[in-house]
């Protein structure tokens, strides 16, 4: 689908924010870079198609200005109480990324978006904040962070298990990854632009399948799965890339995080982790064995022939390299 040149701007102005945020010497700087991607997604996200575009817009909107409100109110406790500030800013940049336990307004916006959307909300919208709390976290050490992490973990690992719409079942996913990205915050920043990396990477993959597909429900994929034997093995190992199991792609950051937060002592927070992770691959592997197993006759005829010839590689790279990085390493190493 080709993008319109007003689509085209919004989406300049919003990369254009994040860069702005990311790279700005003040806070006031990274204020603005803020408002500048909120007021440039807003027009992204509302779609003549989509009758519950406005309703997300709406919601996104609401939140990300009380997000903004908070950041400049924390501006004031600067001078009178360091700490204060910093917490406040800590919860305001929690609540933008979609964080638990301020993750309420993430899986209702992500409802209402279509795939392309969804893409941008899972990956460039979340780099602004989760830098900005990076810099927070390097000039204090605060005790919500750590409770954020467990809460995301629980919150995103529970939260999935009982739903059946995919736009759902990836916010739900955003938020257990969330916690993988905050501690990696704490352990450095190295670690955590190589797990937003990977995790960049798979979750569009998943995500283009989806737009591919057409799919918003899990039914929606045993129907096109069943129609394309090609289509099952890139679903099926794409899906398990996503939830991190070995030797797939999606495990090689958790394994760096995992021997990190060893090196660090962090032993409580990885065992959630580590908890919440298994039942994050339990609802995708549950996905993917109705993907790769059943199929449904019946509805064949509902299904569009398109061409997967340059899809098909790409996507089964990515989400494949787990096999061969191992090898690569010990020969790097």
């Amino acid at each position: 689908m080709l993008l319109s040149s007003s689509q085209v701007l919004f989406f300049s102005s919003l990369s254009l924010g994040t860069l702005l945020s990311i790279s700005s010497s003040s806070w006031f700087g990274a204020w603005i870079g803020l408002e500048l991607n909120l007021m440039s997604f807003i027009p992204l996200i509302s779609s003549k198609n989509n009758q519950y575009s406005s309703e997300a817009a709406l919601k996104y909107f609401l939140i990300q200005a009380l997000g903004s409100s908070v950041i400049i109110m924390s501006a004031s406790f600067v001078l009178s109480s360091n700490e204060l500030a910093i917490m406040l800013m800590t919860v305001a940049l929690l609540l933008k990324s979609g964080a638990a336990p301020f993750h309420f307004w993430f899986p209702s916006v992500m409802e209402g978006l279509q795939w392309p959307q969804v893409i941008i909300l899972m990956t460039i919208q979340k780099i602004a904040p989760l830098s900005l709390l990076s810099y927070t976290l390097y000039s204090s050490n605060l005790p919500i962070i750590p409770a954020a992490i467990i809460s995301s973990a629980l919150v995103g690992a529970i939260g999935g298990i009982n739903q059946t719409f995919l736009r759902k079942i990836m916010a739900y996913s955003s938020i257990n990854h969330m916690a993988w990205m905050m501690s990696a915050v704490l352990i450095s920043e190295t670690n955590w632009l190589l797990y937003f990396s990977f995790y960049c990477f798979i979750s569009t993959s998943i995500v283009m399948l989806f737009n591919f597909q057409e799919a918003f429900h899990i039914s929606h994929i045993m129907n096109y799965s069943s129609h394309s034997p090609q289509m099952k093995m890139i679903m099926f190992s794409s899906l398990l890339s996503m939830g991190g199991l070995p030797p797939f792609t999606g495990f090689i950051p958790k394994w760096f995080i995992i021997q990190e937060m060893i090196s660090s002592h962090m032993f409580v927070i990885l065992m959630v982790l580590l908890m919440s992770a298994l039942l994050t691959l339990f609802y995708y592997l549950r996905i993917a064995m109705m993907a790769f197993t059943i199929s449904s006759p019946s509805t064949k005829w509902g299904m569009k022939m398109m061409s997967t010839s340059v899809l098909t590689p790409s996507l089964l790279y990515i989400n494949l390299f787990g096999l061969l990085a191992p090898n690569l390493f010990m020969v790097i190493l």
